[in-house]
């Protein structure tokens, strides 16, 4: 019963409820006037014929870049661990994670991932993972002068969690209603069999799924959540259940009251439908136990098997992972959240593979921000740029995308401590990722409405 827990009355005006659950009312019909999509983008999903799917991986405390894409070269080690030598990982243990690109970065510079992301190397040198360098949120592109004449819009609260992982999520920070994920999935959700299915998460709420329109189903690592009452029988008896099934959905008199009753009758509706879909679904690559990322994918993968039984055309899905806020301890801590996503996320793409859509279905990594270069004794403080992976069969891989930046303390590419000044924006990541998805140029300024102050918009790497 995941529609209970988006409509929040605390933070949601009576308008907007009552806007949000007759809209969706309406798209869990899947007629064709179900959402207010501009002409193309609606065009665009209606005659879609083939299956495509985004995975964000969310990092949530802010990943440390420097402990996860490691400098190989021995000038840019040299000059990493200058900086964080109590943050040291030995060279040697390097080794088998070196990345091996097509193409050589500039200035013989070289980069491994760090160990835990083993299973990751090798999919990046076949070619189906690109690493994106110094990737962050921006309003516009901006030089280190201006970030220090803040002659330029800048993101609000930089350096702030909660503001910071909405930035990402939604170019808004903390209160946004509605992400660029969800506003994929308005363009998308009347191409789909059931809009219900468009935008799903997997590790609760998440601003990235809400759309303007659309809001976000939100499912477990089981499956979709069921009223207890309903699915067996209360207090073990059927007809009580039914009873609690008449009182939850029955006609109301009450706009609100009726509304709500609308969502509680869709709601049962598609976790009916979800759960036979999902029984049908056979699965055999092996996830990791013990490793919540991987369980959420592996949902992920199961509810992409059962796309033809839903009539998806078009998915956008959310999972994460917490515990990067790793201001102690992180050679404690992060080289444990490495593994986790490592194998999760190879994992991932080996299911896809099996399902016969590798190529069709593209996972990418995002966080709060990165983290500082400069060690604050064992661990690292808040930051700003990151590296960020994306992966799947449709990825221009074994390459690097953006700009290696310099590693010094108060070097050309630092805010300061460490703090890399972005040289891509969250913007062009996502526009990227929306292009391929098939979100046409007329509306990419409505998903991502920063992207107007880009000349570059697509970075190619799928």
């Amino acid at each position: 019963m995941s529609d209970f827990s988006r409509i929040q009355p605390d933070n949601a005006s009576r308008r907007v409820f009552l806007q949000r659950a007759s809209a969706l009312s309406i798209a869990g019909s899947a007629a064709p006037w179900a959402l207010s999509l501009s002409a193309m983008g609606e065009a665009a999903a209606q005659t879609a014929t083939d299956y495509k799917a985004l995975v964000c991986v969310f990092l949530f405390g802010g990943n440390d870049y420097a402990n996860t894409l490691v400098p190989y070269d021995q000038t840019s080690y040299d000059a990493q661990y200058a900086l964080r030598g109590n943050l040291r990982i030995d060279r040697g243990v390097l080794t088998p994670n070196l990345l091996k690109p097509g193409t050589a970065l500039p200035g013989s510079r070289q980069y491994a991932l760090a160990p835990g992301l083993d299973p990751l190397a090798p999919l990046f040198n076949a070619g189906q993972m690109a690493v994106l360098l110094n990737v962050g949120t921006l309003v516009q592109p901006t030089t280190l002068a201006q970030y220090q004449a803040r002659s330029v819009p800048l993101p609000p609260k930089l350096f702030s969690h909660n503001d910071q992982q909405s930035y990402w999520q939604s170019s808004s920070p903390e209160g946004a209603t509605s992400g660029w994920g969800g506003r994929m999935g308005d363009l998308f959700a009347s191409g789909n069999g059931n809009a219900t299915f468009t935008s799903i998460g997997a590790s609760g709420n998440a601003v990235y799924l809400a759309g303007k329109n659309a809001v976000q189903y939100q499912v477990t690592s089981s499956g979709s959540v069921a009223v207890n009452g309903i699915r067996s029988p209360l207090f073990g008896s059927a007809a009580a259940s039914s009873v609690l099934q008449s009182l939850m959905t029955g006609a109301r008199g009450q706009n609100m009251e009726n509304e709500y009753a609308r969502v509680c009758q869709r709601s049962l509706n598609a976790n009916a439908q979800l759960t036979s879909a999902l029984a049908g679904v056979t699965l055999t690559t092996a996830f990791p136990s013990g490793n919540s990322l991987a369980d959420q994918l592996k949902v992920v993968a199961r509810l992409i098997a059962a796309r033809n039984t839903l009539g998806a055309k078009r998915q956008v899905f959310f999972v994460s992972i917490g515990g990067f806020d790793t201001h102690d301890s992180l050679l404690d801590t992060h080289p444990a959240l490495m593994s986790r996503v490592g194998q999760a996320m190879a994992a991932f793409y080996q299911a896809t593979v099996e399902l016969g859509v590798a190529n069709q279905v593209t996972a990418f990594t995002a966080s709060d921000f990165g983290r500082t270069l400069v060690s604050n004794n064992g661990g690292s403080d808040h930051g700003w740029g990151s590296m960020h992976f994306v992966l799947g069969g449709a990825v221009k891989g074994a390459a690097y995308y953006g700009n290696a930046p310099v590693i010094a303390n108060g070097g050309p590419d630092d805010v300061g401590q460490g703090r890399l000044l972005p040289s891509v924006s969250v913007d062009q990541y996502g526009a990227t990722l929306a292009t391929w998805l098939g979100v046409s140029n007329t509306d990419l300024a409505s998903v991502l409405p920063n992207l107007g102050n880009y000349s570059t918009r697509n970075l190619g790497f799928v």
